[in-house]
């Protein structure tokens, strides 16, 4: 059974502090023992945008060697469009130095089926590194998804894979993590803020298997939801 851990913040503000200070342990954190090298996965939305540009501007950062950067979710579009996740992070990313290997982004330059297969291989090349995603983000949306995981249909084609394209009911595309993924994810957190978040969040609470972020990390030993205010 999956344990979801539960902490409140009075703010968002108090929330987006703390999620900045936690980043920045992450990014910190050493090789553990064994030469397992620690990655972090990003998630996109707005909740957690201004952490990571608060957590940019302390340029240059403390990282860990060997860190790798991934992502939850990517729109189908050109990288350098104010839609992508990776170019909403790349302050951060341009803060933190990585070199180009280490920061697994979803080649949209390919068509979208072969960009999933991309970057679905190239999340099994980390994990078959040793690599452990520590920290996971997360975010909810109104409607109960989390990543680019919007329902039933996501989630079926999602069985066994790591990676998969989704149609989204915005009429976009994207690629997708899959609780296959996530289930290898050692600190998964979902950011939630918004008071119109409120129902998805009362059933994620009470652990409601038709909530699709709830099946999305069924297989995860414990999860965190980190709230603010009305959230």
């Amino acid at each position: 059974m999956t344990e979801l851990l539960i902490r409140r913040f009075a703010s968002r503000t108090a929330l987006e502090a703390a999620l900045e200070e936690r980043l920045a342990r992450a990014a910190a954190a050493p090789v553990a023992p064994g030469g397992v090298p620690p990655a972090i996965m990003l998630s996109g939305g707005t909740t957690p945008l201004p952490a990571y540009q608060a957590l940019a501007a302390r340029a240059p950062l403390e990282r860990g060697e060997r860190l790798a950067i991934l992502f939850s979710d990517e729109r189908y579009v050109p990288s350098d469009s104010p839609a992508s996740n990776y170019h909403r992070t790349a302050p951060l990313l341009a803060a933190l130095a990585l070199p180009s290997e280490s920061v697994l982004r979803v080649r949209t330059e390919l068509p979208l089926e072969d960009a999933a297969r991309d970057y679905e291989a190239r999340l099994a090349a980390l994990l078959r590194s040793g690599a452990v995603i520590g920290l996971g983000l997360l975010g909810l949306g109104a409607d109960g998804h989390t990543a680019s995981l919007f329902g039933a249909a996501d989630l079926e084609r999602s069985r066994g894979r790591l990676a998969v394209a989704v149609q989204r009911p915005d009429g976009m595309s994207a690629v997708s993590v899959t609780p296959e993924l996530l289930a290898q994810v050692a600190e998964p957190v979902f950011v939630v803020a918004g008071a119109d978040k409120a129902d998805a969040v009362a059933r994620l609470m009470a652990k409601d298997p038709g909530l699709t972020a709830w099946r999305a990390v069924e297989g995860c030993a414990h999860v965190a939801l980190w709230l603010a205010g009305g959230a």
